[in-house]
């Protein structure tokens, strides 16, 4: 089943957003300051192009650099990425189907405002990361 969710995915709006996450994570790699924010970027553009069977876990060794990170973030590219998988959640919200393709967008809102100190695992083994 999640194969065929990710397969709509990508069709509908998961291509758009990983570019989306792959030119923000471009944008945010011309300085050298902005390269963990960039290698971040690409993470989740990643986890934005295939979300199904995937989830999102914080990572307990992560201290206060990744909350300084985490406010840079939401001023640099988070709120624009936030935003566009709102948008997308909403269009996609209209038909039965994609419903859960909605749902599956406004659950990527949190790791897009804060996505350091986090990590992505597969679904079946979320606390393998601890």
């Amino acid at each position: 089943m999640k194969t065929i969710l990710n397969v709509i995915w990508l069709i509908l709006c998961g291509f758009w957003m990983f570019l989306g996450y792959m030119f923000a994570g471009a944008l945010l790699c011309i300085t050298i300051i902005g390269i963990p924010f960039g290698v971040a970027a690409f993470r989740i553009g990643i986890y934005a192009l295939w979300p199904f069977g995937y989830t999102v876990v914080d990572r307990h060794d992560a201290g206060a650099p990744s909350c300084v990170g985490n406010v840079l973030w939401l001023v640099l590219a988070g709120w624009w990425l936030a935003l566009g998988h709102v948008v997308t959640g909403i269009v996609l919200c209209v038909t039965i189907i994609g419903i859960p393709l909605g749902i599956a967008n406004f659950k990527l809102i949190p790791v897009s405002l804060l996505p350091l100190g986090k990590e992505i695992v597969p679904s079946d083994q979320p606390f393998a990361a601890r």
